[in-house]
């Protein structure tokens, strides 16, 4: 597993958060390399459990594209714009393409796949055996064109998400390895929807993971959040 998986204390921050524009609604359906469209003011429906992801960088149509495995994450701000902070270290060679290219794709697996993604997370592009060859030769992964970023998507029966994103703030990254990025486009597998046949798994921070089981419905109880159900 990549480095950034090891136990690390999150800085303590206060956010005084100001109101903002209703996000406009992405318009009908429609679909591409068998993913769905899907609203980005909903993907922390999606990262909100932490899910293990893979992080795909640099640029599909010049053939420099890298991927990783991290495991921290969390929501910063659901929409207007969504954000995600992502903890990304200079021990990874996915650090110096993100921060020149300044664009990502998150890929979220089910757990048929939880293997493949920890090789992954446990090799770096940089390693003597990658020097002739690639992560996504070396696993076999396919890697399709994203729509708003260079970085690709990653396709597979299995996987449940990609999400487009683009850099929106550094200033945590040189002492935490924090990034904030900004959700520009998200794509969902209609066969693999958490909680329809997808099944995250999310690791515990020891090499054991946890894999998405019973799904909880309180929704008549979240009386305060009632803008974030459908």
């Amino acid at each position: 597993m990549a480095r950034n998986l090891r136990k690390r204390e999150n800085p303590e921050m206060e956010k005084e958060f100001s109101t903002r524009k209703e996000e406009k609604l992405d318009p009908p359906p429609q679909t591409t390399n068998g993913f769905d469209r899907y609203k980005t003011c909903k993907v922390y429906r999606l990262i909100e459990p932490g899910p293990v992801l893979l992080v795909t960088t640099r640029s599909l149509p010049d053939g420099t594209h890298n991927i990783i495995t991290i495991g921290f994450h969390m929501v910063i701000q659901h929409k207007a714009p969504p954000l995600i902070g992502i903890a990304l270290g200079p021990w990874d060679a996915s650090f110096t393409a993100l921060k020149e290219q300044r664009q990502c794709v998150l890929a979220v697996r089910s757990v048929e796949m939880a293997e493949l993604v920890l090789d992954i997370g446990n090799c770096s592009k940089n390693d003597q055996e990658l020097k002739e060859s690639s992560k996504w030769d070396r696993f076999g992964l396919d890697a399709l064109p994203a729509e708003k970023v260079n970085a690709p998507l990653v396709g597979g029966a299995h996987v449940i998400t990609n999400i487009e994103c683009v850099v929106k703030d550094t200033k945590m990254v040189a002492s935490y390895g924090m990034w904030v990025i900004k959700l520009v486009k998200a794509w969902i597998n209609p066969n693999m929807k958490p909680g329809e046949g997808g099944r995250m798994f999310h690791h515990r921070g020891d090499g054991t993971f946890v894999v998405d089981g019973e799904v909880l419905d309180l929704k008549d109880r979240m009386v305060k959040w009632q803008e974030f159900q459908d």
